[in-house]
């Protein structure tokens, strides 16, 4: 909690960064990209989690945000700021890269212009918007491990978040494990069973919406999706 003018202010995150914030092991040294308001490295340095913070975005009026926002809150000191496409212009000595909601196209970017990432020193932490498919294909076949994913209520919304490493030798997913892999399985039964679910319908749209021309992909994860038991 900050002060000012004698009055404490609460940090206005949201659950979504609450709940990346929740994957940062303490002692950390982070690079929040498309930091926005900067406001999951702020809390992050305040809680004491994290002992120094990157944040990088691609506009200039977010980041001044940012850099004010560190200023209100008194941990600017902790912080650099960066104008960078992705981790173009991103120093690299942090632990952990965190991109939260962003679409998997713009991840994918990120991540294939940075093939220095490829490397055990970073972790990566990521909350995907959409087409999550794509981005457990693009991780899985570039080297990188998920270990964790936690499935998130954001309102009337269920989204995952990613903790990554890099694990060239690791096994890689089936196309089926690309719309829900195992790691799934580590969570809550009631959030699993509704986010399974929801997948589970959003498929059967798909498929018989063009059944003739139904994507053979998208028929195999429905037939897999299915024949998972909790």
């Amino acid at each position: 909690m900050a002060f000012f003018g004698g009055t404490a202010m609460h940090l206005p995150i949201s659950s979504r960064l609450l709940a990346c914030a929740a994957l940062v092991a303490p002692g950390d040294r982070i690079a929040d990209i498309g930091c926005d308001h900067g406001y999951l490295s702020i809390y992050l340095l305040q809680k004491g989690i994290a002992c120094s913070a990157i944040a990088a975005d691609i506009n200039e009026g977010p980041l001044q945000s940012a850099r004010r926002n560190g200023e209100k809150y008194g941990v600017a000191h902790k912080m650099s700021f960066h104008l960078s496409d992705g981790v173009c212009n991103v120093p690299r000595d942090f632990d952990t890269l965190i991109c939260a909601g962003m679409g998997a196209d713009t991840m994918i970017s990120i991540l294939s212009n940075a093939p220095w990432l490829q490397n055990q020193q970073y972790r990566l932490i990521l909350q995907c918007q959409s087409k999550t498919p794509s981005l457990r294909q693009y991780l899985s076949q570039q080297g990188w491990q998920i270990v964790r994913e936690a499935i998130l209520r954001d309102g009337r919304f269920l989204y995952t978040i990613m903790e990554v490493l890099w694990q060239p030798d690791a096994p890689r997913l089936t196309p089926q494990q690309w719309y829900f892999p195992p790691v799934l399985l580590n969570n809550p039964k009631p959030e699993l069973e509704e986010y399974h679910q929801r997948l589970v319908n959003r498929l059967r749209i798909s498929v018989t919406g063009h059944a003739e021309q139904a994507d053979s992909a998208e028929v195999e994860a429905l037939k897999y999706l299915e024949s998972i038991v909790f």
